[in-house]
């Protein structure tokens, strides 16, 4: 049995809708926040068992994972209390039967640099990878975002690690609409799109030159699927435990650039006036979108060999460069602009 986490999410739902449509024969259980979330997943996954709670539900927590063959956790990514809650009950498993959690944290954690140097918009030379650097990436700093918890997953996977196998999906920017039952929506670019409708202009965090690792959220997910596999199979090829940390991304970006391409296509499709782009305080930034100048303007870089060696996994979606004139349509039309673009249009004729 599988229990998920998040089914309602971003990352969960598109994750759920890939394992559940290659294997429709695995036992699935949803932890869902009541029943308008329950229903959410029902109507998309009938044959899903629903439990009711939320993470600091930490007895059901703890008595599901005891249950589980694998808790895929793709829900809060800095949530102490479930995680030591789920790690007490894959402990409960026996040696012949370990337990497997897959735990979502984010490539938001090798921002830690920048944070404490306190440089914006400016380019980065260092990149981490979960291969040859993976000695690096699992002890850095206390003060890295997500570090509490990765360091509470990977605690559970080595002092436990007869019982509980863990791994550690580390995803950066990732793009494009989901296919969960609830959340379709990413984050740092349909924010940056809708800043720019705000602010009827692009916008960027310095001078631009931030870089950071991405993933279509369609590729994400094969690799939750393919580590749900490899769980099934007594482990598979992953390596689970200590060195269990898997960044996924299928390449990189520059926060500048990407600015110009969503104004330039805002600017096309008729939602501002202007495709420039304009270097805005770090402190408007983050009152347009929490953390702003951080998310533009902090460097995360990350290289994805292991999921590629181990597991077989290669990206094959489009690009976030071709992806980002639909999110920007996508996002126009969310907030209610392109019935009104269309309005407008309709009038001048």
């Amino acid at each position: 049995m599988i229990v998920c986490l998040g089914a309602t999410g971003y990352i969960g739902g598109d994750a759920l809708y890939e394992i559940a449509h290659a294997h429709p024969e695995y036992d699935i259980t949803c932890l869902v926040r009541n029943s308008d979330k329950g229903a959410q997943v029902g109507s998309q996954y009938a044959k899903a068992r629903l439990v009711y709670g939320d993470l600091d539900s930490s007895e059901l927590l703890e008595e599901e994972s005891k249950k589980a063959d694998i808790v895929l956790n793709c829900a809060n990514a800095d949530h102490e209390g479930a995680i030591q809650s789920i790690a007490k009950g894959l402990a409960a498993h026996s040696e012949d039967s370990p337990g497997y959690l897959i735990h979502t944290s984010g490539t938001g954690l090798l921002m830690f640099d920048d944070m404490e140097r306190k440089t914006y918009g400016e380019a980065a030379s260092k990149v981490y990878d979960d291969w040859d650097g993976i000695d690096e990436v699992t002890s850095l700093p206390d003060t890295a975002p997500h570090r509490t918890v990765d360091k509470l997953v990977l605690s559970a996977g080595t002092e436990h690690a007869q019982t509980v196998k863990t791994a550690i999906v580390c995803p950066p920017t990732i793009y494009a609409k989901g296919r969960g039952p609830g959340n379709q929506r990413s984050h740092q670019l349909p924010e940056l799109a809708r800043c720019t409708f705000e602010k009827k202009h692009g916008i960027q965090v310095g001078p631009g030159r931030t870089f950071w690792s991405n993933v279509h959220v369609a590729d994400l997910s094969v690799a939750y699927l393919k580590l749900v596999e490899a769980a099934t199979h007594s482990g598979g090829n992953a390596t689970w435990g200590k060195d269990g940390y898997y960044f996924i991304e299928s390449g990189e970006h520059v926060w500048g650039k990407i600015a110009q391409a969503v104004a330039s296509a805002a600017h096309k499709q008729g939602f501002v006036p202007t495709d420039e782009v304009k270097t805005l305080p770090n402190d408007e930034v983050d009152q347009l979108t929490y953390g702003g100048s951080l998310l533009w303007g902090a460097n995360s870089r990350a290289r994805a060999v292991r999921a590629k060696k181990l597991l077989g996994w290669s990206p094959k979606e489009k690009s976030i460069e071709d992806e980002t004139p639909e999110t920007v349509g996508v996002e126009a039309k969310r907030l209610g602009l392109v019935e009104g673009h269309a309005a407008k249009v309709a009038g001048e004729l």
